[in-house]
C-alpha cells in the first residue's frame, strides 16, 4: 500500500528517533564523545533515485546532512551535469554514524545499521538505487536478487542491474563513491560518464 507523504516523514522520523538512541552501536560513544549527529538520510521521500553511499565524514557528522563536504559537492556538480536536482533524489549511506578517521565500516556496522537503510528503502520505494562505492554495492545487489552479478566495483560501475523489490521492479547502478574523485581528475570523468546514464532510466 502506497503511503501519503506525511506518513512517509512520520515513518522516517522514527529511524531517526530509533538511531539517535542506539546504544547497541559500536559507533554511538564516539558519537556523543565528539557531539557528533548521526546521518539519517536527505531527501524527497518519494524519490524515484536514491544514492546510497557507506558512512558520514566529518562535515556530515558536525551538520547531521549527507555529502555535505567535498564528495558532497562533486556529487551536486555530478547530479547537476545530467540534470537532476539534489531535492528530487534521496541522499544516505548505510551506516548513519561517522565511524573514528573516517575509516572503512566495519561488518558489524553495516549489520547493525543495514536494516534501518532497508526500512528507508521500503518507505521511499525508488525505482533505481545507485551505489557509492564498494560497500553501497555489496550490501545493496544481494538484497535484490544480484548477488551473483557481484564484481569489483571497477567492473560493475556504470552497469545497469535489473532486480526485484518487494514492491516491484527496480534497477541498480554501482558507481564510484565521489570521494574517489577529490584526488582523481580521471575518476571524476567516470562518474560524469557513468552518472549520464541515470537521466535515460
Amino acid at each position: 500500500m502506497t503511503q501519503t507523504i506525511e506518513e512517509r516523514k512520520e515513518l522516517m522520523k522514527k529511524i531517526k528517533d530509533e538511531v539517535v538512541a542506539l546504544k547497541k552501536s559500536p559507533l554511538y560513544k564516539f558519537r556523543i564523545e565528539n557531539k557528533n549527529l548521526p546521518v539519517i538520510g536527505e531527501g524527497s521521500h518519494s524519490a524515484k533515485i536514491m544514492f546510497i553511499g557507506e558512512a558520514p565524514g566529518r562535515n556530515e557528522a558536525k551538520t547531521g546532512r549527507p555529502f555535505c563536504g567535498r564528495a558532497g559537492q562533486i556529487l551536486d556538480e555530478l547530479l547537476n551535469s545530467v540534470g537532476i536536482k539534489r531535492e528530487d533524489v534521496y541522499v544516505t549511506n548505510i551506516v548513519k554514524d561517522r565511524p573514528p578517521m573516517n575509516r572503512d565500516p566495519l561488518p558489524e556496522e553495516i549489520e547493525i545499521y543495514g536494516p534501518f537503510l532497508d526500512r528507508q528503502i521500503e518507505i521511499i520505494q525508488p525505482k533505481i538505487i545507485a551505489t557509492l562505492g564498494r560497500y553501497a554495492m555489496y550490501y545493496i545487489m544481494p538484497k535484490f536478487g544480484l548477488e551473483f552479478e557481484l564484481e569489483p566495483i571497477s567492473q560493475n560501475h556504470g552497469k545497469v542491474f535489473d532486480g526485484t523489490a518487494a514492491y516491484g521492479a527496480i534497477k541498480i547502478v554501482p558507481l564510484y563513491h565521489p570521494a574517489v574523485a577529490v584526488y582523481n581528475s580521471h575518476t571524476l570523468d567516470q562518474l560524469k560518464t557513468d552518472f549520464a546514464i541515470l537521466k535515460d532510466l
